[in-house]
């Protein structure tokens, strides 16, 4: 069978990637067990909150490091590879194709990129459908974020399919970047709520007007990493590779309508002719131009954050803030380089982790509660 011929859906080999989920999950899992052999329940669940966030960020990471290296079509079926587990069940499924096409979108090397992360992709899945388990378990009142993850994670695989299926349709791609950035907000107010729970934490209180700028600050954010992956997915990068100008203008020839026509191919308008470079350059220019206001509102949440005495977080988001900035630029001038372009993915996601962490962990209050309650703690 060629790559034209194959069937995008095919469940053949489901069973055993499900098995092969299961043995990976066998590690962590057993890990947090022996960690915590003599402990409460709630503190082995804490664990497994930490375990599926850490890896849940690498997945993230490395679906940006799939996209980078062309390999979203390394296996041009779903959930296997040509109807097989792994690429070398697939081997002369694949060295046809890479005959036809040296250069892919079908490899030995993309198919295997693409496979892992799919395997990351059924371990994070596992994991946290163990972690709403044991969460219903023992805490009926923590059963929303964990079942509501759940959930999640199970669209974002439905996501992870269509990317496949649909010949890596730029709104499906953005979507599935974004719903993985959700995933990760999800896991991490979880883990702020059963710290608080677990070690009896009561939340300090953050003035309104702070603590109302962290969730705009948090929602542009949230805005500019769906443009990123607007830029990514459309491969808009190089569109303009000089800073702070553009193709030597400060406004250069761009076609802002057919920029954000959403329902489209890659490649092309909804009228299915070519994607001019015109509306590459609106895609990458709008990106640009709306990281200053998350800019500012960064700024000044940083400032905020240390006059309201979390120092410590307000350098750690300053610190994203340049990271940002500076691999940003470095992704247009030296021609988005892997390593750039991943720390770029990251930071916005650790920015949004960070973000989160902060509202969760505070509480709004007027000023004059706030004022009146040191005023009690101190007599």
């Amino acid at each position: 069978m060629s790559m034209n011929e194959v069937a995008l859906f095919n469940i053949a080999p489901l069973l055993q990637l499900v098995l092969l989920a299961l043995l990976l999950a066998v590690g962590p899992l057993t890990w947090v067990w022996l960690k915590n052999r003599q402990s409460q329940m709630a503190l082995r669940v804490r664990h497994l909150t930490m375990i599926a966030l850490f890896l849940t960020f690498d997945l993230v990471l490395f679906g940006a490091f799939t996209r980078l290296t062309d390999s979203g079509l390394g296996c041009p079926d779903w959930p296997g590879c040509y109807g097989h587990a792994s690429p070398i069940g697939a081997s002369q499924h694949i060295k046809e194709a890479q005959t036809a096409m040296p250069t892919g979108p079908v490899t030995f090397h993309k198919a295997w990129i693409e496979m892992i992360h799919r395997y990351l992709a059924m371990l994070v899945g596992v994991l946290i459908l163990t972690l709403a388990v044991f969460s219903w378990r023992i805490d009926r009142s923590f059963w929303g974020w964990p079942s509501l993850s759940l959930v999640w994670v199970c669209v974002q695989g439905a996501f992870g399919a269509l990317t496949v299926t649909m010949k890596l349709f730029p709104l499906i791609v953005t979507l599935h970047l974004l719903g993985g950035m959700m995933l990760l907000v999800l896991l991490t107010v979880q883990l702020v709520r059963q710290r608080h729970a677990f070690e009896k934490i009561s939340l300090p209180p953050l003035p309104v007007w702070i603590y109302a700028i962290t969730a705009l600050t948090w929602l542009s954010v949230f805005l500019q990493t769906g443009l990123g992956a607007w830029v990514s997915s459309n491969y808009a990068v190089l569109a303009c590779d000089t800073y702070p100008m553009c193709q030597n203008s400060w406004w250069p020839d761009m076609n802002i309508d057919k920029a954000f026509d959403l329902w489209r191919p890659l490649g092309q308008d909804a009228a299915g002719q070519a994607l001019p470079f015109q509306a590459l350059t609106a895609i990458h220019m709008a990106h640009r131009w709306h990281a200053v206001i998350p800019a500012v509102l960064i700024l000044w949440v940083a400032r905020a954050w240390m006059n309201a005495g979390l120092r410590r977080q307000a350098w750690l988001l300053l610190a994203l803030l340049l990271s940002q900035f500076l691999t940003g630029i470095s992704n247009a001038v030296l021609g988005w380089p892997i390593v750039a372009a991943l720390m770029h993915t990251g930071s916005a996601a650790a920015l949004l982790m960070l973000l989160t962490w902060t509202l969760v962990s505070t509480q709004p209050r007027k000023a004059d509660r706030i004022a009146a309650t040191f005023d009690r703690n101190m007599l």
